[in-house]
């Protein structure tokens, strides 16, 4: 039997407000397997940016289990857990946050230069993964020389470089028109395919589903149904 990639197992999260105790997540039960692309949908308030944050090791739940690859997260250190985004995991977000002072090669082999590769075998590996979308005629420009696809795809390929089991993508065309949203996400889709990464995107865009090999929604703070998406 495979192992997950990522399995959350029950997982409570509630927010202390002035006005009292704010359950978000109640109980959520989610688990990706090797190369699955999974679209995580529900409305505002539902939980599925606490559920994000949670599978990506950003915020401690108060209750349940978050594994990946086997293996119990919240028995580690926070070292250890900023090790294992570090070495795990890629997030894509709906603002791409690029640093404006670097070009887009650098962009993308900035995860591989904190991790102490040699700039050599980084920006290397960062060509190839931004000829795979498209863009090696934009390797040396800078965020503001690119448009807002190509800045989204350069995301990508960033949150890609470190060879990820997982990547997280909250709303990650949100901020692009149709067409744009369609290349991109496409870009997205094959690139992390070719990689064997899983996904789990949270998206408001129900077109984007055809994409998915599953659709999940989340409803006041569970997963309450199981939708199949179309596949890639």
């Amino acid at each position: 039997m495979t192992t997950a990639v990522l399995e959350l197992r029950a997982v409570h999260r509630t927010y202390e407000t002035g006005e009292g105790e704010l359950p978000v997540l109640t109980g959520a039960d989610l688990a990706l397997a090797p190369g699955e692309l999974v679209g995580l949908v529900g409305p505002s308030g539902s939980g599925k940016s606490t559920l994000l944050h949670t599978a990506g090791l950003l915020e401690r739940p108060d209750d349940g289990g978050v594994y990946l690859d086997g293996e119990d997260c919240l028995a580690l250190s926070d070292g250890e857990r900023t090790q294992r985004r570090r070495e795990k995991l890629g997030f894509v977000y709906q603002f791409h946050h690029l640093l404006p002072e670097f070009n887009a090669l650098d962009n993308v082999a900035m995860p591989l230069f904190i991790d102490g590769r040699g700039r050599k075998e980084a920006r290397e590996r960062a060509a190839v993964l931004l000829d795979g979308m498209g863009l090696s005629e934009r390797l040396h420009h800078q965020p503001g020389q690119l448009s807002g696809g190509e800045q989204q795809r350069v995301a990508i390929a960033r949150a890609l470089v470190n060879d990820p089991r997982l990547v997280i993508a909250d709303e990650p065309t949100g901020n692009l028109d149709p067409a744009t949203t369609e290349r991109v996400f496409a870009a997205l889709v094959a690139r992390a395919g070719e990689e064997g990464a899983a996904v789990l995107v949270a998206t408001h865009n129900m077109s984007l589903t055809r994409y998915m090999d599953r659709v999940v929604t989340i409803e006041a703070g569970h997963i309450v149904q199981y939708v199949s998406g179309q596949g890639a």
